[in-house]
């Protein structure tokens, strides 16, 4: 498994001349600001989401290979990492992928997918109803044993992801949530123990998931509060992460994240993110 320092070097080589947001934005302000960074970059959004694409697909083999390939030689990952960091190198690069093999890789992914086992409804955890209300009311528990756990990491504290203790932290048997300003973080022990960086894209693409399909055999797909905005936890170092706009309902927005959403859904993309059998489907995913 590469570590997440490996993949934190990955990220810094092949986004180092990306736009970067400046500090201290509030919500709206960073919204704002990478709505004017997609705009603005030469050859306009498309180009900018291409680019992205391309670059997050690069992250994926590199950490392959460094995971099970020849890169798990430090000098030989060392070399590729500094390749794929100029705009020249990231082409040489790309066009060895090109011309790789891939059969391998795509008949193993059909051998996972004709053995898998679990099923599909599998839950990580059982949310605790008490630690539930207590989210809901707002009566936060302050950073207990995971939340050390976590900022002990060496990645966390390199990359400075809690150089100030939060001032609302709340802790479940599961993980803990960030709350700040009206937005949430969330932090999953299992996820952070098998390395954060690695299932940035899996939670987003399990909640997409989640979000359209029915929370029961009963009911109807789980409707999201009016006013918030789900992100990847890419820049809080989280599984993933809410922000509620201005003008918003926070205690109902509130009242969902832990009745609905950490109450049944979480717990069942957990165990989605956490089963490297599992693919998420390329099409049908929500919005």
């Amino acid at each position: 498994m590469a570590s997440d320092l490996d993949t934190v070097r990955v990220l810094r080589a092949l986004f180092n001349d990306m736009p970067r947001a400046p500090q201290g934005l509030s919500g709206l302000e960073l919204m704002a600001w990478i709505q004017s960074s997609m705009t603005d970059y030469e050859g306009g959004e498309m180009a900018y989401m291409v680019e992205h694409i391309t670059r997050n697909s690069m992250l994926d083999i590199v950490l392959h290979m460094r995971e099970s390939g020849h890169l798990q030689d430090d000098a030989a990952f060392d070399e590729t990492v500094a390749l794929i960091s100029t705009e020249e190198g990231r082409r040489t690069f790309r066009d060895r992928c090109i011309n790789a093999q891939k059969t391998v890789d795509a008949t193993d992914r059909l051998l996972k997918r004709a053995r898998r086992s679990t099923p599909a409804d599998q839950a990580l955890f059982v949310a605790d109803p008490q630690e539930i209300e207590r989210f809901v009311n707002g009566q936060a528990s302050g950073p207990g044993p995971l939340f050390a756990e976590f900022a002990a990491r060496e990645e966390v504290r390199e990359i400075g992801v809690f150089d100030q203790v939060p001032a609302q932290v709340h802790e479940f048997a599961w993980g803990f949530v960030v709350e700040h300003q009206g937005a949430w973080n969330l932090y999953v022990a299992e996820v952070w123990r098998q390395g954060t960086v690695g299932y940035f894209d899996r939670f987003l693409n399990a909640w997409k998931l989640e979000a359209g399909r029915p929370l029961d055999d009963a009911g109807s797909a789980p409707t999201v509060p009016a006013g918030l905005l789900v992100d990847d936890g890419i820049g809080s170092f989280s599984s993933l992460s809410f922000e509620l706009e201005a003008g918003a309902s926070a205690p109902q927005v509130r009242q969902w994240l832990g009745e609905a959403f950490i109450g049944r859904m979480l717990p069942r993309m957990a165990a989605k993110v956490l089963d490297d059998t599992y693919d998420f489907p390329v099409n049908g995913l929500a919005n």
